[in-house]
């Protein structure tokens, strides 16, 4: 069962999703937070780096983007030469140029943007200047990928390129024409207000946080949609019928006595899962520690003594741990590189069913995650694609006291320490 639980208040959003009643993606926005992933900005070159093969450009934040050169070259692998020309012959200061964003700023970096346009729709994912068609990986009938295929071809123009997604497999010529259309419909205005307007400037700017979730996650597989504002419900309900009856029919006005995220238990497990400590089920646990290269993950039996099989215990405790690891990566939305400290295993069979059970879990995310392999010291690699800030950054703020360490001084060990 799948559920997807809304929570309005004033200016607060929040959306979460369950799977089978367990928390599995959380996302908070308010107005002035929207996020910048997506946007496309008229900015202005200030920056060129030959030695870096970068520049950066002006886009009206507090910190001025990076630019790389492999987001300036076409994005057609058939139209880059092989031998990458120098970004000094690309773009010069002061040069206007169109951009998007492609990862927000973190702390001390600016955002990361490029100048392969992408604007998602709820079947079809536009990409102005691609030149090629991609079906879905997700689409496992070659019969079905061969006719969005034939269909993509017929409804792009020469020079424009498009993804079918996942969602759009069995619909019609004529919906997912529609979509194309809405699609590139926004995309002439940009290129309109790009004319018009001066540099830096905002030109476009992805839809909020419960648009994006109704368009990218509420398929047929969703049993019910919640929301607990009866105003925002039915403007909801209006606009999702414009895609499908059925699944317009599947949102209902939360009026109970309880706080929604109370009754669905979203707020219970939310704060269980955005502990350092996390628990399992047999009594193992995990412990994760987050730094500014990497994110570390530590696996524990704890209370679980399992049986007399040492090696069966172990397993069975890596094996949960693995579960809940592609769970709590997916809810903190934590990216980058991600190293697993797993009990160790004397069987390569074990180890390789836990790799496996990684991978299966993955499958779930809607965000890149790929488990690299064992290291030479044990240690499973992780890569998951980091294009915002996680929750944790987003719900949580540096202690003014220990600066983020967890740790203060001891007094006996600094006497003239003035606080």
């Amino acid at each position: 069962m799948k559920q997807i639980i809304v929570h309005c208040r004033d200016s607060l959003t929040q959306v979460a999703l369950l799977e089978d009643r367990v928390l599995t993606e959380f996302y908070a926005e308010r107005p002035a937070e929207k996020q910048l992933v997506g946007s496309v900005y008229n900015g202005k070159v200030v920056n060129v780096l030959p030695g870096m093969q970068a520049a950066f450009v002006d886009i009206g934040l507090e910190k001025n983007a990076f630019l790389y050169v492999d987001d300036l070259l076409p994005a057609h692998l058939e139209k880059i030469p092989s031998v990458k020309p120098s970004i000094s012959d690309l773009v010069r200061p002061g040069q206007e140029l169109l951009v998007q964003v492609t990862k927000e700023p973190f702390g001390s970096k600016g955002a990361r943007i490029t100048t392969h346009f992408s604007l998602p729709g709820r079947w079809i994912v536009f990409m102005p200047n691609a030149d090629y068609v991609g079906v879905s990986r997700k689409i496992g009938s070659e019969q079905e990928r061969s006719r969005l295929k034939d269909i993509a071809e017929k409804i792009r123009k020469p020079g424009e390129g498009l993804i079918i997604r996942t969602v759009a497999e069995n619909e019609t010529l004529e919906a997912l024409e529609r979509d194309f259309n809405v699609m590139r419909s926004d995309w002439n205005n940009v290129l309109r207000r790009a004319e018009k307007s001066g540099a830096p400037v905002l030109l476009y700017r992805e839809p909020g946080v419960l648009d994006r979730v109704v368009r990218d996650a509420f398929t047929d597989r969703v049993d019910e949609l919640i929301i607990d504002d009866p105003v925002r419900g039915e403007v909801l309900v209006n606009r999702v019928r414009e895609m499908s009856e059925e699944l317009a029919g599947r949102i209902h006005i939360y009026r109970g006595r309880e706080h929604v995220q109370v009754a669905y238990r979203v707020r219970e497990q939310l704060d269980k899962a955005m502990k350092r400590k996390v628990w399992l089920k047999s009594g193992g646990y995990l412990v994760l520690d987050r730094t500014e290269a990497l994110t570390v993950i530590d696996v524990n039996t704890g209370k679980f003594t399992g049986t007399d099989d040492p090696e069966a215990t172990v397993f069975t405790t890596n094996a949960e741990a693995a579960d809940e690891i592609a769970r709590l990566l997916r809810l903190r939305d934590i990216g980058g590189i991600v190293l697993v400290d797993f009990i160790d295993m004397t069987s390569d069979k074990h180890r390789a069913e836990v790799a496996a059970r990684l991978e299966e879990a993955f499958r779930k995310d809607r965000t890149k995650t790929f488990a690299v392999g064992w290291t030479k010291l044990g240690l499973m690699e992780i890569t998951r694609k980091k294009a915002r800030e996680s929750l944790d950054d987003s719900m949580f703020a540096v202690c003014n006291v220990c600066g983020g360490t967890g740790k203060v001084p001891v007094e006996r060990s600094f006497p003239n320490r003035r606080r």
